[in-house]
């Protein structure tokens, strides 16, 4: 893969997933990636032991990997002038500063768009937030889980009406993981803006405005409507006039997902991979109206079909539908799919420690080749590649570390 991004710096002051997963991004896409992490106990990432849900097993640290990939590690204490001191020196050299600091946060360090100008007019100021740069929520934290998933209507809009619970977030860094492609998307496009123009701006994103852009058709449609998006029903269904929409559940207790838009067109052919032609010639289901106006029988039809057969099977006698359908995977099946495979979606790398582990790769491919994933860096562990750098000698470093400006 070339990488596109070669000769760019970045500097990032951020932690946990949500923006380091951006520099993460376009380290993987060739930039050098500078990680500002705290003098002591290094990005709060590093101590997490669980998700919330599974504990982290193993001998890697695979979240941290995921969003630290391909990085140099420093730590900087940036409550001392010493330290910030070096954070101007550093962001002088490079093309962009990035920060999930909350505003108010930001003011406190000195680290606010016109502190880093002052020392390098032509950089790219990035900023990711929870709730975004404005309003009475500016400076409240937020995880993907609230900002993305529960407040941008993510979670209202996977929960049937009949269901008992609130719908979970998928997987842990889900919004963190979406949101830092919007924002090395915003970057890139900042930086070519600056390479046509000279002008350098600032970028913002925010979980929420992410969250609310992945919702926009549904929102849109509920401003059209006043009404709220939801599912039809638990069962997954995708609405009552089209039975090619929606989702079938197998004898071994499996699902099949078809999204035919076209019901009518594909209905033939829907018949004939489910051993059933002679629902083709019903005269329920002869036309678009007539299959629209009995598409509640035509689903209890295909439901009780689907059920009769395993996952197995299935694969095997939907291999040559017209239509469109896809086996509901989980998290480890999808690494073997053939597809993602083919398309070099999983790639292995190996951990400061030399033990092999795998991550997904960046989704934007450029060449027609995938990105290679690189390890995170232990913690500082660049420090004296990184200050030398910017003109500090052997003695001025081992004095910064006696001090404690640095680790």
């Amino acid at each position: 893969m070339t990488d596109i991004m070669k000769g760019v710096r970045i500097l990032e002051v951020a932690e946990h997933t949500f923006v380091p997963a951006a520099s993460a991004i376009l380290a993987d896409w060739g930039a050098e990636v500078i990680k500002v992490e705290h003098v002591e106990r290094g990005d709060a990432m590093r101590g997490l032991a669980s998700s919330g849900v599974m504990s982290f097993g193993g001998d890697v640290h695979v979240l941290l990997e995921h969003s630290n990939r391909g990085k140099k590690s420093i730590g900087i204490d940036l409550t001392t002038q010493k330290g910030i001191d070096v954070v101007y020196k550093l962001a002088a050299t490079c093309d962009v500063f990035l920060t999930n600091k909350l505003p108010a946060v930001r003011k406190k360090l000195h680290v606010e768009i016109g502190d880093i100008r002052a020392h390098n007019p032509k950089i790219i100021y990035v900023a990711g937030t929870g709730s975004g740069e404005r309003g009475p929520d500016a400076d409240k934290g937020g995880y993907d889980f609230l900002s993305y998933w529960c407040r941008a209507a993510s979670a209202m809009g996977c929960t049937p009406p009949d269901a008992k619970g609130l719908v979970a977030q998928p997987a842990p860094g889900y919004g963190d993981s979406i949101g830092g492609m919007t924002i090395a998307g915003g970057i890139m496009g900042a930086l070519f803006h600056r390479e046509r123009t000279g002008e350098a701006v600032s970028v913002e994103v925010s979980l929420l405005g992410v969250g609310l852009w992945a919702m926009s058709p549904a929102v849109a449609l509920s401003l059209q409507t006043n009404s709220a998006w939801r599912p039809p029903s638990s069962s997954g269904g995708g609405g009552p006039s089209n039975p090619l929409v929606g989702v079938y559940q197998t004898e071994d207790g499996r699902f099949v997902a078809m999204s035919c838009l076209q019901g009518f067109h594909y209905w033939p052919s829907a018949c004939r991979a489910v051993g059933r032609e002679d629902l083709i010639t019903d005269e329920r289901f002869t036309s678009h109206e007539l299959l629209a106006a009995n598409a509640g029988v035509a689903r209890e039809i295909l439901a009780s079909i689907f059920a009769s057969a395993p996952l197995s099977e299935w694969r095997e006698r939907l291999a040559n539908f017209d239509g469109q359908w896809s086996i509901a995977q989980d998290s480890l099946e999808v690494v073997n799919d053939p597809q993602v495979v083919a398309n070099g979606y999983v790639a292995e790398t190996v951990s400061a420690a030399g033990i092999p582990f795998s991550l997904v790769t960046v989704p934007v491919q450029f060449g027609g080749t995938a990105a290679t994933p690189h390890r995170a860096p232990n913690f500082n562990e660049h420090c004296e590649e990184i200050l030398g750098s910017v003109d500090f000698d052997a003695e001025a470093v081992l004095e910064l570390k006696i001090e404690g400006v640095v680790a």
